[in-house]
């Protein structure tokens, strides 16, 4: 007789569907980005998070940086980013980017971090002498920034949009309900204040993501995305949730591609300039598009 109770027992993984599968990543342009990544050892979110876009990215010239080292001060329930005290801030970085923007010939870049709050400026200074770094080397490469929320400070928030990229990109990630539990140190309504305040000292675009199988409803969405718009935010990213190991959130529910669809075309009646809605969207999927 089995006597383990069910409270010992851990959450059955649920099989991926269909539609989930990715083909490997082809073509003459990939080929030639993925070699060049290897040679110089380059440090691209496409490679070290598997991304399953990163083939299409790299063939219409676009690729993710993270900077500010990975390690994260933040221990979110669903990102398979490295938790702790991070390394000192390397301030070689900005340059060391901007000359794998070079290299890698890429026309529109992503740039991330991981969260800073170990420091005073939470990264941001970083963040813009990036930006100015990528800007001097690369004058015709476009920009998004993916940023953190700064804990909503706004002195820090105003470095980014002193420096003009042409994205401002904060992810919202989950519902209201939800937020606590997948993010843990942040809070839904401060992001909310990011994109707003973004949009109310002149950035031109804004962009936000939410990820979708960590239990929310259909409402709950819905209302996600009137918030979002609310905020006047342009561009919204809509994905299926991956659990990136067994220490993290399990996924609740893997999406169908019809309500992915759905939600496509609530927020595009909603008047969101842009909407990515499909299981394999990412935050920079099509990046290269919002710009417009």
């Amino acid at each position: 007789m089995n006597t383990e109770t069910a409270s010992n027992i851990l959450p059955e993984r649920l099989p991926k569907p269909k539609w989930l599968r990715v083909k490997l990543p082809t073509g003459k342009k990939y080929t030639e980005l993925r070699g060049l990544v290897d040679k110089y050892k380059l440090n691209t979110i496409c490679t070290s998070g598997s991304c399953p876009n990163m083939g299409e990215c790299w063939g219409e010239g676009t690729a993710t940086f993270m900077i500010l080292g990975n390690v994260c001060t933040r221990s979110c329930g669903f990102c398979g980013v490295k938790t702790g005290r991070p390394e000192t801030v390397d301030w070689d970085e900005p340059e060391k980017v901007a000359r794998s923007i070079k290299i890698m010939k890429i026309k529109h870049a992503v740039l991330t971090s991981v969260d800073r709050d170990d420091l005073k400026d939470m990264g941001s200074i970083m963040w813009s002498e990036t930006v100015k770094s990528v800007r001097r080397m690369n004058p015709e490469t476009t920009l998004e920034t993916l940023i953190p929320d700064f804990q909503g400070i706004e002195q820090h928030i105003d470095r980014i949009i002193d420096v003009a990229p042409e994205v401002v990109s904060h992810n919202i990630e989950t519902v209201r309900r939800l937020t606590r539990e997948v993010r843990i140190q942040a809070q839904y309504d401060r992001s909310m204040g990011v994109l707003k305040y973004l949009k109310q000292q002149g950035q031109r675009r804004t962009k936000s993501g939410i990820m979708l199988g960590l239990g929310e409803t259909r409402e709950e969405v819905i209302e996600t995305l009137h918030d979002l718009k609310a905020n006047n935010v342009d561009v919204v990213t809509i994905g299926q949730y991956l659990q990136p190991s067994k220490k993290h959130l399990p996924v609740k529910q893997f999406i169908n591609p019809d309500q992915f669809k759905e939600y496509e075309e609530i927020g595009l009646d909603l008047g969101f300039r842009h909407v990515e809605s499909s299981a394999l969207v990412r935050s920079s999927y099509r990046a290269q598009k919002h710009i417009n």
